[in-house]
Parts: C-alpha cells; structure tokens; sequence
C-alpha cells in the first residue's frame, strides 16, 4: 500500500466520529429548548424524564461511532454499502429532532422515525454480515429507537394542537 493510499485509508476509518457527532450536534441543535418543549406536553406515565435523553443518547452515538469505525477497516468496496446505510439513517436521525422538537411535527417525526427503524435495522444486518461485534453495538440504538417511536407516537397522539 502506498502512502497516498494508506492516508486515504486512515482518513476514511476517522471520518467515522466526526461524522456521527456532528450530526448528533445538528440534531441538539433543534433540542435547544426540547427539555422546555417536552416539559410541556402531555405524557405518559412510562415517559423518561427530559435529562434522561442526553446521557442516553450520548453512549447510543459513541457506540454508533465505534461501529461504523470497525467497518470502515474493512475493505472499501465490501464496507460502502454498509456506511451508506449508517449514514442515511444518521441524517435521519438528525432530521427527527428537527422535525419533533424545532418544527413540531408529529406525525412527521413519527414517519421519520420509523424510516430510520428500518435503516437502522438495515445497518445492522450489513454491518453484522462484515463484523458481529459491529452489528451488536448497534443493538442498544435500535431497542431506544424502538421505545422512542412509541414514545413518539403517544406524545403526539396525545397532543395533536401541539404537535400539527
């Protein structure tokens, strides 16, 4: 491997972090005010408290992060398909706070979630086909993608003046 190659390579492996964070930055971004927003609306009695999120949310996109890393050390051409897919459901998952907490849309938000579900699944099975150990840290993202679109469908079924 040459030297162009080989920094090609290690930048593509790192690009990994920076993209999952800044995108999980973009998606804070809309959550400015979310904890005032959340606070708000009518929830259900099983709803997390609004400090929860952040912790969560955090191991959720280092693990993302660690994931998409270990399959970028894989071949390019046997790894694109699979960080195609990490970064669509990314930016969808950047779109929803948007969507929820900026915009107050619900049923967009839901919508959205639920492409995003089935990305993240998608993900999952690509990422696990090239690496078991990626395909498991994706796991716990999913389960919380799961009880979010839940969440996120009683919130907004719940107040429909709020949230369009």
């Amino acid at each position: 491997m040459n030297t162009s190659t080989s920094r090609t390579s290690l930048l593509y492996q790192l690009i990994w972090f920076p993209l999952t964070f800044a995108c999980a930055a973009l998606g804070a971004r809309a959550s400015i005010s979310a904890a005032t927003f959340y606070g708000t609306l009518q929830r259900p009695d099983w709803a997390p408290p609004a400090w929860l999120f952040g912790p969560v949310w955090s191991v959720l996109y280092l693990l993302m992060a660690i994931a998409a890393w270990r399959i970028s050390r894989h071949r390019f051409y046997a790894s694109r398909n699979a960080l195609l897919l990490y970064t669509a459901q990314l930016a969808l998952n950047a779109l929803w706070s948007w969507l929820f907490f900026g915009w107050h849309q619900g049923a967009l938000a839901f919508v959205c979630l639920l492409a995003m579900w089935l990305l993240i699944l998608a993900t999952i099975i690509s990422f696990d086909r090239l690496e078991r150990l990626a395909g498991l840290l994706l796991w716990p993202y999913l389960a919380w993608v799961s009880f979010a679109g839940v969440l996120c469908y009683t919130i907004w079924q719940m107040n429909p003046a709020q949230l369009g």
